[in-house]
């Protein structure tokens, strides 16, 4: 299992109200004892912050309010102590505006070899007041900003695909791709695991910058077939190191078959998959999925991938307890009326759920808490320039960002030391009093507990996680009802129908998601079984 730690919001070490390594390397015990195979940290590097640390202007240091690379290398050392893999974000689509190659480009004007970098281009219309296409950004608005040149005049447009502050990078450049490359070699010189490669399919655009051609079509900056040579290299400078280094891709894409050529033997070892965290708690769509990505890993060998939530979706405990139990980014439904209990119940049955796939599996910080999405965020303190750049229509992604909750009784529940000079940078609701880590801790029936109960038979039982990677559907499962086998003698059964079912035979029951009735299987529950 992968642990997602967005540092940010994880444990502050120095009190200045942001989460660092001094507090992620404090709490790594935590994670320890709850099981986790890696730790995913979201960037870590010197960065404006314009867009959450994805607008790096440095990919070989460490943000200063982070900590510094001797803390870093020192807590890769003490993760890997604890038998804990340490995985970093990487940025490669685009950089910060404050990056110096962008600084360069600026200053040296059109024609300037640093603008080569970036998609620097003239505008249309007679004065070039029309971005060179119609674009958009996946943040809102036009996906083009015109510069103004030294001598005050407006001047070229060069492409974001998100904010303004992160111009895209020029793939079509031989030194972009030498310098990723160095980037690579330099992290793997200091000992990480591997990479998750942020927007993987977004490097490379389509010969000529064409505009966005229907609805529901191939989009001219993403998926294309040259990305495919670029990650080839990157996995022969992984496999030239020792030990398992890998390359996890994020990659939100509708063509199963396209997916997994990101996944052939010479590329990714893996990618998200996203259509598992957007399908709605429902059985006949969730199985849907689940044959779907089996499927589309099976021809090239790959081990799938599975999660709940993540840093960019609204916590599922959230989503769970809505109506509507899908996500979508057009439409994050964000006030809409939740059930928390029944989220939560739900949550527990997903765990099990998720832990029993074939594969891998991501837990985002939190998930093992049952924290919910923070609605009621204060627009003024909001950060997530979705909510800039929609026009304060999108309340973006910082509710599911607010810091963890360790301890105590009231906010910040120990996400900071006691002598701490500031606030969270986000505020934790007065209601996560009964989430902190400390109060689940010692509660037998906590979300934490489960956790770690999930993960000891996880790594204990050669039926779950990867296993032989076999799994069979059971071909007496109710209507409503998932349940399929994994060898050798495991059974995984969830009830998503409206009433008990009775517990297929079994010759004991490993986990509960909650407590059952009698031999019965109440909804929203799941359960490991052992079967004969």
């Amino acid at each position: 299992m992968i642990y997602q730690v967005y540092l940010r919001s994880f444990a502050d070490g120095n009190g200045d109200g942001v989460g660092d390594l001094a507090g992620l390397r404090q709490r790594l015990p935590h994670l320890a004892e709850l099981g986790v195979d890696a730790i995913w940290l979201n960037p870590w590097y010197p960065s404006p912050m314009a867009d959450a640390g994805y607008d790096v202007a440095d990919h070989r240091d460490i943000e200063p309010t982070f900590g510094t690379l001797a803390e870093a290398e020192k807590f890769v050392e003490e993760a890997h102590a604890a038998g804990i893999r340490v995985v970093i974000d990487l940025v490669p689509n685009h950089s910060s505006t404050e990056h110096t190659w962008f600084v360069d480009a600026l200053a040296g004007g059109p024609g300037c070899a640093a603008r080569e970098l970036f998609w620097f281009r003239p505008g249309r219309g007679p004065g070039g007041e029309l971005p060179p296409n119609g674009w958009q950004s996946r943040f809102g608005g036009p996906a083009w900003t015109r510069v103004t040149e030294r001598d005050g005049t407006p001047g070229e447009w060069y492409l974001h695909l998100y904010s303004p502050q992160q111009p895209d990078l020029n793939w079509t450049n031989p030194a972009v791709r030498a310098e990723f490359e160095d980037i690579l070699r330099f992290w793997l010189d200091r000992d990480v695991d591997g990479f998750r490669i942020d927007v993987a399919d977004g490097l490379v655009k389509a010969d000529g910058l064409p505009e966005v051609a229907a609805e529901g079509g191939p989009l001219p900056y993403s998926d294309q077939d040259g990305v495919h040579e670029i990650y080839r290299s990157w996995r022969r400078i992984a496999d030239g190191y020792g030990g398992r280094r890998v390359l996890v891709g994020e990659l939100w894409l509708p063509d199963s078959e396209r997916f997994a050529r990101y996944l052939r033997p010479d590329e990714l070892h893996s990618a998200f998959n996203f259509d598992f965290l957007c399908c709605a708690w429902d059985s006949a769509a969730l199985r849907g999925v689940i044959d779907a990505t089996l499927a589309a890993h099976a021809p090239v060998g790959a081990a799938p991938t599975w999660v709940l939530s993540n840093h960019d979706v609204t916590r599922h405990v959230t989503r769970y307890g809505r109506a509507d139990t899908s996500f979508d980014f057009g439409n994050r439904q964000h006030g809409a009326p939740t059930d928390r209990p029944l989220g939560t119940r739900r949550a527990r049955a997903a765990l099990l759920l998720t832990m029993a796939l074939p594969g891998g599996a991501y837990v985002y910080q939190g998930e093992e808490l049952g924290l919910w999405e923070v609605e009621d965020l204060p627009d003024e303190l909001r950060q997530d320039p979705v909510w800039v750049r929609s026009g304060h229509t999108d309340r973006g992604r910082d509710g599911c960002r607010v810091p963890v909750p360790w301890g105590g009784a009231e906010p910040p529940f120990e996400f900071s030391p006691a002598d701490a000079t500031a606030p969270p940078w986000l505020p934790q609701p007065a209601d996560w009093h009964a989430n902190t880590t400390s109060a689940q801790a010692a509660d037998p029936t906590s979300m934490l507990a489960l956790y770690r109960a999930a993960l000891r038979l996880r790594r204990a039982e050669p039926g779950l996680g990867d296993g032989d990677g076999e799994l069979r559907w059971s071909a007496s499962a109710a209507d409503g009802v998932l349940a399929f086998d994994r060898p050798p003698g495991l059974r995984c059964v969830v009830n998503l129908s409206p009433a008990p079912i009775p517990l297929p035979a079994n010759e004991s029951v490993l986990l509960a998601s909650a407590p059952l009735a009698g031999d019965r299987l109440p909804p929203d529950t799941a359960a490991w079984l052992r079967v004969r």
